[in-house]
């Protein structure tokens, strides 16, 4: 960042890309994304005609094939559930215990995918400032704090989500609440929960277009973050639908809480499914 011959782009602070001349000449591009998720940079030899993608070493490159894989399993797994107890209780099969078993179910899903996409941009490989254009590893941590990197700050914000969703979930098992504890308990973390799962999506957006909107047809991780941000607004209309009215006892409305949900949930496993192939 602090040699001249280095140019950064990104939104606001954040740097999520890098373009630099190497020391043998040519030209080296950092991005944030493919690097974190592939392990890749862009690097373009002295009179070559164009850029050549260089990988990190096998052993970083199995790490994040592993992140990969178990994030991934995780919301396709979380998102089937969820799906699974809207429609239990959208088509009457179950009882309101069972739906919160099979939400609960989900949401320990949701959890792992969360905290393991957190883990993808912990121990991210990282590029060397004005270097040859290689990317190296750290020693693995479970954790660190970095928020200046945009694609930390998405991960954090959707692990907290996940988490909150948690406290929403452990509160659907209590009994005899009252209209107002309801809301309190359950419709206003879910609430938070859907606002902090929007906010983790806008930044990752952030991270893949470098600041602005942008439509990437051919970026699978363009396709990745907008289906995922697509669930986010259906769990959010979801919830909205499901405040309950303290005149009356019930829901604003009951379908669309039931359907928001379930077509949110497919949305998540729809993007766990495309995850599978943005790995190294």
């Amino acid at each position: 960042m602090g040699q001249p011959d280095q140019r950064a782009e990104g939104p606001g602070p954040f740097t999520t890309r890098l373009t630099w001349q190497p020391p043998g000449g040519g030209t080296a591009v950092w991005e944030s994304r493919p690097a974190r998720r592939r392990g890749l940079i862009a690097v373009r030899p002295p009179g070559a005609a164009g850029a050549r993608e260089t990988s990190a070493d096998d052993s970083v490159l199995g790490r994040l094939r592993r992140l990969n894989a178990v994030a991934a399993t995780a919301f396709v797994i979380g998102g089937a559930l969820f799906a699974a107890g809207a429609a239990v209780a959208q088509f009457g099969s179950g009882d309101a215990t069972t739906c919160a078993s099979i939400y609960f179910a989900g949401g320990l899903f949701f959890n792992t995918g969360g905290y393991v996409s957190l883990l993808q941009a912990v121990n991210a490989p990282r590029h060397v400032p004005g270097g040859k254009g290689t990317l190296v590893a750290r020693e693995w941590r479970w954790w660190s704090y970095e928020p200046m990197r945009v694609d930390w700050l998405s991960a954090f914000v959707l692990f907290a989500g996940t988490l909150v969703f948690a406290v929403d979930l452990l509160d659907s098992f209590l009994q005899g609440l009252t209209t107002q504890q309801v809301n309190r308990l359950i419709w206003a973390p879910d609430v938070i929960g859907c606002v902090l799962f929007l906010i983790s999506g806008h930044l990752a957006f952030a991270e893949i277009c470098h600041g602005g909107p942008c439509i990437r047809r051919r970026d699978l991780g363009w396709w990745i973050v907008a289906v995922n941000q697509l669930g986010s607004v259906l769990f959010m209309v979801s919830a909205l639908a499901a405040y309950t009215r303290p005149a009356t006892g019930s829901l604003i409305n009951a379908d669309i809480a039931n359907w928001g949900t379930l077509t949110g949930a497919l949305c998540f496993s729809a993007g766990g499914i495309l995850q599978y192939g943005e790995r190294p």
